[in-house]
């Protein structure tokens, strides 16, 4: 089953109501430009469609939603695992092989496991209380050396009420990104360097307000960086950012960040033509084996139906829903998703879905649950968002 995506080349019309004839006259007078080729959609983001039409066809997908008791524990072992390896590198020379490769295969793959953690907890799929949430989101942020847990969260649960929006999505890349970046070199650049872009291009986008929560986050990151370099010396921080640079670099876990809502299939000529309505997907999953140390962020087409469904139950819920999820693309491999990236010359940072109309911002208040979603959303008559 495929979302019933309409996509144009060009931004589509102000009103998503306007009269055939109208839009048939606005789509004539679309020119196709170089500065803006992303594909432009008329509809609304296909995961509340579906969701309903989900729980009306298996209603006890909703029993699946509620935290993981397993995600607290997993965060512990890899937080002291990182502490640990940073204690063993003390006296390692950064420029080192031992070095290097022990923030490749174990650091990077650590702190990218941390990253998705996060992502869960940002969901409240740790705990029942939010506070709780948010005060262990900061405590698997330590290995990573940069506050932004308390950031990450009201921008990714925007990504999930505004998906594709221009100028709400902090997920999509500016016109500025796929211009300079459109070229082997260039999309090989932003692989390497990809989580610069993500912790960047949210600054640009639109600004967050300083929060309770953020000031927490500055001030225990600060505090647990102090006492990493004053106990075990300025070489274990280090093992501790290079882990987290390289996992948001050419490693095969980071690759999910592209997979996810990238459009990679080829798309015919139809497809770019604004007189058309040619549905397009823009959520991708991943069921392969990288999933056991991602959190299964791999199955982020049922992750973006259901989001208040935490990791452990992502399967079942495409076993129970089977139906609509079987016929949807998705990728094999996240390192081919790295390679074809790169090399395929119909693949770029312009293989996005844009709408310029619906969703909202959410965050903005000042207390420890600023970033949360109206109560009416967690509890009203939709089971599965948050």
């Amino acid at each position: 089953m495929r979302s019933p995506v309409a996509v144009t080349p060009e931004k589509p019309a102000k009103s998503v109501l306007a009269a055939a004839p109208q839009e048939e006259e606005d789509a004539k007078s679309f020119v196709a430009s170089d500065h803006d080729r992303f594909f432009w959609t008329y509809t609304e983001e296909p995961h509340r469609t579906r969701r309903m039409a989900i729980i009306k066809a298996h209603p006890e997908v909703t029993k699946l939603c509620g935290p993981e008791p397993l995600t607290k524990y997993l965060v512990v072992f890899v937080v002291s695992l990182q502490v640990l390896c940073g204690f063993l590198l003390r006296d390692t020379p950064i420029i080192s092989w031992p070095f290097f490769l022990t923030a490749y295969v174990i650091g990077a793959t650590a702190n990218q496991n941390l990253f998705l953690a996060i992502h869960e907890i940002s969901h409240n799929l740790a705990f029942r209380s939010p506070l709780a949430n948010r005060v262990f989101a900061v405590f698997a942020n330590l290995p990573i050396g940069i506050p932004y847990s308390a950031s990450f969260r009201p921008y990714h649960l925007t990504h999930h009420k505004s998906l594709g929006v221009d100028g709400l999505d902090t997920d999509l890349p500016t016109p500025l990104e796929a211009i300079f970046l459109d070229s082997v070199l260039g999309k090989a650049f932003f692989c390497t360097f990809q989580i610069l872009f993500y912790a960047i291009r949210p600054m640009f986008v639109y600004n967050l307000p300083i929060t309770k929560t953020h000031l927490f986050n500055i001030a225990a990151q600060f505090a647990f960086d102090y006492a990493l370099v004053k106990f075990f010396g300025g070489h274990a921080l280090a093992y501790m950012i290079m882990s987290s640079f390289l996992a948001g670099s050419l490693h095969p876990c980071a690759a999910h960040f592209i997979a996810e809502h990238y459009v990679f299939e080829k798309q015919p000529a139809a497809a770019r033509d604004p007189s058309n309505k040619v549905p397009l997907p823009e959520t991708f999953s991943y069921y392969g084996p990288l999933n056991i140390l991602t959190y299964n962020v791999g199955l982020h087409n049922e992750h973006h139906d259901f989001p208040a469904v935490p990791w452990t139950r992502l399967h079942a819920l495409n076993r129970i829903a089977h139906e609509f999820y079987d016929e949807l693309p998705a990728h094999k491999s996240w390192v081919y998703v790295i390679w074809q990236f790169i090399w395929d010359k119909d693949v770029s940072l312009w293989c996005r879905v844009k709408r310029s109309e619906g969703g909202r911002r959410v965050g903005g208040g000042g207390g420890w649950n600023e970033e949360e979603l109206g109560a009416n959303e967690k509890k009203g008559p939709i089971p599965g968002v948050r």
